[in-house]
């Protein structure tokens, strides 16, 4: 028996359906090609005929943002691909995959006490979205932690 991917391929653009092996080579790729801060704001979701991709934005402010980086961001996803790259780039509202838990923060910054860790829980707790006030949690925590004086905020 002969794969049948190849020929699948082959018909589908002649048919002019865009190649859905670019656009998995691409979601691979791109991580690495934007960074980890883009990749939780943005997801590729789809390839144009006309090799446009198509990414999704968590926000209209990350889309603006993004177009305006569009020719930098083109340029590291095609150096990522290898493959013949997206001709452009468009940037809209859309859903985006869940990214993984929180980064940890990096080592060697003060470590929050148990008081630090209780503030920080108290200052939270008013976030209703989980992620959020955990982050809030997080970074209070932090703050608390590497603070010079006994003042609270």
């Amino acid at each position: 028996m002969e794969p049948i991917g190849g020929e699948v391929r082959r018909s589908l653009g002649a048919a002019g359906v865009p190649d859905a092996g670019l656009l998995a080579e691409v979601v691979a790729a791109w991580p690495q090609a934007v960074g980890p801060a883009i990749a939780r704001a943005a997801w590729p979701t789809r390839i144009g005929r006309d090799g446009t991709l198509h990414v999704a934005c968590i926000s209209a402010a990350w889309a603006f943002e993004l177009g305006r980086l569009e020719a930098d961001l083109r340029e590291r996803l095609a150096a990522a691909v290898g493959a013949e790259p997206p001709t452009a780039l468009r940037f809209a509202p859309g859903p985006v995959p869940e990214a993984g838990p929180p980064e940890e923060p990096p080592a060697g910054g003060p470590t929050p006490t148990a008081e630090d860790l209780r503030l920080a829980a108290e200052i939270a707790a008013g976030v209703e979205d989980d992620r959020l006030r955990e982050l809030v949690r997080r970074a209070a925590a932090a703050s608390l932690a590497a603070r010079p004086s006994g003042r609270r905020f």
